[in-house]
C-alpha cells in the first residue's frame, strides 16, 4: 500500500561566505527549537536534519589532489560541486523519502567509497553551503532562504583554523588559497546570491533575534506542510506560498 502519509518537509537554506558561521547558525536554530519545545510542553517536537553542501564536492582527479594538496584548487568555485546528484538528491528529500547522501574526506579529496549519511524523512531540512542558491533549479527548492553575512576578517580567522586543525593544510598554502581563489569565489559567486536570500543574518549566529525568529518560523510549519498527493507539482509554488518570500527589488530583510 503506497504511503500517502508522507510529508514534503520544508526546506530551508542557509548560504554564506567560507567559515562565516553558516553550520553554527544551523545548530542554534535547531537548539532554539529544542529549547522552545522543552519549555512550552505542547505537541510533538518536530523533526528536523541539517545537511551540508559540503556532501556534494565532486571527486577530484589525481591532478587536481594535486594542486588541493598544494593550495591551487579552488573549492569554493561552483565546478568544485556535483551540483545534478545535489539536485536529485534534494528531490528524493522533498519526496518523503529516506535518502543517502555521501561522505567527503577532505583530507583525500574524495568521496568515502561505501560510507553515506542517511537523511530520514523529517520535517524540516536544512542545507547549509557557500553556493547552495547558485544554481537557479537548486535555489528554487528552498521554501526559506537565509544569507549569513559575516565579515571578512573573522571568515579568514576561522578558515586558516579550520583548514589547518581539521584538514591538515600548511599555513602557507591556506593564506594562499584565499587570496588568490576563495575571496576572488566568493566576490563571484556567492556574494551575488545573497540577493535571492529572504532573510540575511549580519554577524552569524550571535545574532539571536534572527535566530529565534527563524526558530518561531519553523515551529509552526509542521501542521501546515502537505501531504505529498496534496503537494503543488511546481517546485517553486512553495516557496512563492513562503511568508518570507516577497519581491526583493527595493530592500531585502535584514536581522540587525
Amino acid at each position: 500500500m503506497p504511503d500517502e502519509k508522507r510529508k514534503r518537509p520544508f526546506l530551508i537554506g542557509v548560504a554564506g561566505g567560507t567559515a562565516s558561521g553558516k553550520s553554527t547558525v544551523c545548530e542554534k536554530i535547531i537548539e532554539s527549537v529544542v529549547e522552545s519545545h522543552d519549555s512550552s510542553s505542547q505537541g510533538e517536537l518536530c523533526q528536523i536534519c541539517p545537511i551540508s553542501q559540503e556532501s556534494f564536492y565532486r571527486c577530484l582527479s589525481e591532478k587536481e589532489s594535486v594542486r588541493a594538496k598544494k593550495g591551487q584548487f579552488n573549492f569554493d568555485h561552483p565546478d568544485a560541486f556535483d551540483f545534478t546528484l545535489m539536485e536529485n538528491s534534494l528531490l528524493s528529500i522533498l519526496s518523503g523519502k529516506e535518502t543517502k547522501i555521501p561522505k567527503y574526506d577532505f583530507v583525500h579529496n574524495q568521496r568515502l567509497e561505501g560510507e553515506y549519511l542517511t537523511v530520514p524523512p523529517s520535517d524540516v531540512v536544512i542545507v547549509e553551503g557557500i553556493l547552495v542558491f547558485y544554481n537557479a533549479s537548486i535555489s528554487q527548492l528552498f521554501d526559506l532562504k537565509l544569507f549569513v553575512d559575516t565579515d571578512a576578517d573573522t571568515r579568514l580567522s576561522r578558515r586558516v583554523l579550520r583548514d589547518t586543525e581539521e584538514r591538515g593544510r600548511d599555513l602557507e598554502h591556506v593564506l594562499h588559497q584565499y587570496t588568490t581563489l576563495v575571496k576572488p569565489a566568493f566576490e563571484e559567486f556567492c556574494l551575488p546570491t545573497k540577493k535571492v536570500a529572504d532573510m540575511i543574518i549580519p554577524r552569524g549566529a550571535d545574532n539571536t533575534v534572527a535566530i529565534e525568529l527563524v526558530s518561531r518560523h519553523i515551529q509552526r510549519q509542521p501542521a501546515s506542510i502537505s501531504r505529498l498527493d496534496e503537494s503543488p507539482s511546481d517546485p517553486g509554488q512553495s516557496q512563492r506560498s513562503s511568508p518570507f518570500n516577497r519581491s526583493r527589488s527595493n530592500s531585502d530583510s535584514i536581522i540587525r
